[in-house]
């Protein structure tokens, strides 16, 4: 794995928007951000659009900022300024010659999934973790703001804890770092962009899916092979959705599917502080990781 240079200050970040269109405020505010930390941010030409449709801007002009920021020397960093969608209309325009030329790191979650599994594919880490959004309304103080400072001064290791959960399977497990949006993820398994290895440790989240959708989700991996790919599982946040005959939380219908389907000697992790919620701690896609789950709580720790 290719952990992209640690910056320092004074480097440029480059603050672009390859999916759905985002408040021009955002991107001001991750501007005044990046700046009263010592770096320069550089917004791209098509970042606050014009929008096309749905979309931040036309695929062609997404694209362009995205490969115009990656192949700037000075630029040492990609923040993705929100999700939505359209990032996956972008992959196979993305060549590892060009990803491999200068590996730098890319920031973003939700949407930003899909360009996660093309780096990882590529060799290359990257941080799920905060956007604009987060990065304004949330300030230089919030612990998540911190982290992600913390990844791309390349202060390794990074670890964090999270409470005891009554679903949760105790065990450790090492591997690999990779996850994101399930939903994103899961249009992308089975293909050259599938992120599941065989020593994956899997983080999932999402935003507005139904659990009976969720559920039909992790039966594309258990019956595509995955769960034998998976050493470790986090379950992050599942948020915007409603009970439904079958359960009233989405973590009641993850537990019966993994009792179900014997899935019981790897650790699982649950209602971890990653996703659409204000504790988004960022994830390092691609980090060596060590997870570890007994009665006292969980402890993951990435090296990067």
């Amino acid at each position: 794995m290719i952990y992209p240079k640690s910056l320092i200050p004074g480097d440029k970040i480059a603050i672009l928007s390859p999916s759905s269109p985002v408040k021009e405020i955002y991107i001001d505010g991750a501007v005044r951000f990046f700046e009263e930390a010592g770096y320069i941010p550089v917004v791209m030409p098509y970042a606050k659009g014009p929008a096309s449709g749905s979309y931040a801007s036309r695929k062609e002009d997404r694209l362009d900022d995205l490969v115009s920021a990656w192949s700037d020397p000075s630029i040492r960093a990609v923040l993705c300024s929100r999700g939505g969608y359209g990032a996956v209309h972008l992959l196979r325009d993305i060549s590892d010659d060009l990803l491999l030329s200068d590996p730098k790191w890319l920031i973003g979650y939700s949407d930003i999934s899909a360009l996660h599994a093309r780096l990882l594919e590529a060799g290359i880490a990257s941080i799920h973790g905060p956007m604009a959004k987060h990065i304004t309304e949330e300030g230089a103080e919030d612990n998540c703001t911190q982290a992600l400072m913390h990844i791309l001064r390349g202060d390794s290791p990074l670890t964090y804890t999270a409470p005891t959960y009554d679903y949760n399977i105790s065990g450790e497990a090492e591997g690999m770092l990779a996850g994101g949006n399930l939903a994103v993820l899961n249009g992308l398994f089975g293909t050259r962009y599938d992120i599941l290895r065989d020593n994956t440790i899997l983080f999932i989240e999402d935003i507005s899916e139904a659990i009976y959708a969720v559920e039909r989700m992790l039966y594309h991996i258990l019956l595509s092979g995955g769960f034998d790919r998976i050493r470790g599982l986090i379950v992050g946040r599942f948020t915007d959705y409603r009970p439904d005959k079958n359960y009233t939380a989405m973590e009641d219908m993850i537990s019966a599917f993994l009792r179900r389907e014997g899935i019981g000697n790897i650790p699982v992790a649950f209602d971890f502080p990653v996703g659409h919620v204000r504790e988004n701690y960022p994830m390092v896609e691609g980090a060596a990781t060590t997870l570890r789950i007994d009665d006292m709580g969980v402890e993951l720790k990435m090296r990067f």
